[in-house]
């Protein structure tokens, strides 16, 4: 618990510094606001088709009564959305860190110079940290779906489906999100996804603590225009006390 409380308080302080520095967090928010707009637009265009989705994947219960019909379709359209949900996060994350790769790596630049410096920093052309971001975050999102498929299909059983699965996909979400908030500072020291991985495995709490509030305030419409910087800032401060562990 003490790690996941630490996690919480790099997120928190990740909103303090922006707060000092107004112009750094226009920065990060300008990258956010297309990817918001786009998963918006892609999760309003789900719900609006929700129903005939649930009734598409359940034919099964067509002759079934009126009542049992509808808990079982509402089951569905619900675990369908959660699972949705948790895909469009981390693809989100992964499409604005990739996409706002230099804003990003400058704003990890000042935030790190400020925290001490990276000696050796590696300095990566715009194009290369793009490649880089869309590569692992595609491998992130391909991953996630090992564990949010078991989850969407575990959405359809009783009172299992509708209270440990949405923790469990929150939990899911956490994780991933966190590998991707980390990985700029990664990047600067020439350490790819693999590695981060293997270091963020040993605080897990830590990385909980990061993307849980990250992914949980990123669900509300249009909060993550502020929120994904602030959660940035915050996976600077993580990876740095990972690296340092590891030192």
């Amino acid at each position: 618990m003490r790690d996941f409380a630490k996690g919480l308080r790099m997120f928190g302080q990740g909103l303090g510094i922006l707060l000092r520095s107004p112009r750094l967090l226009l920065i990060g928010a300008l990258p956010a606001v297309l990817t918001t707009l786009l998963l918006l637009g892609g999760l309003v265009a789900l719900a609006y088709s929700i129903d005939d989705l649930a009734a598409w994947a359940t034919p099964f219960a067509d002759s079934w009564s009126a009542g049992w019909q509808a808990t079982i379709r509402v089951t569905v359209g619900v675990a369908v959305f959660a699972a949705a949900l948790a895909i469009g996060m981390i693809g989100f994350s992964a499409l604005t860190l990739a996409v706002g790769g230099p804003f990003y790596e400058h704003i990890a630049e000042k935030v790190e110079d400020d925290l001490g410096g990276v000696p050796g920093a590696v300095d990566l052309p715009w194009w290369r940290l793009l490649g880089m971001g869309l590569r692992d975050g595609l491998l992130l999102v391909l991953r996630s779906l090992l564990f949010t498929i078991p989850l969407l299909l575990a959405g359809f059983i009783p009172v299992v489906g509708q209270t440990v699965v949405p923790v469990l996909l929150a939990l899911v979400t956490a994780w991933f999100l966190a590998l991707e908030l980390i990985a700029v500072p990664f990047y600067r020291r020439g350490m790819d996804l693999k590695q981060r991985a293997v270091l963020l495995r040993k605080r897990r709490a830590l990385a909980l603590g990061l993307g849980l509030p990250a992914s949980l305030l990123c669900a509300i419409p249009l909060a993550a225009i502020i929120v994904m910087p602030v959660a940035f800032v915050g996976g600077v401060l993580v990876a740095r006390e990972t690296l340092a562990e590891s030192a």
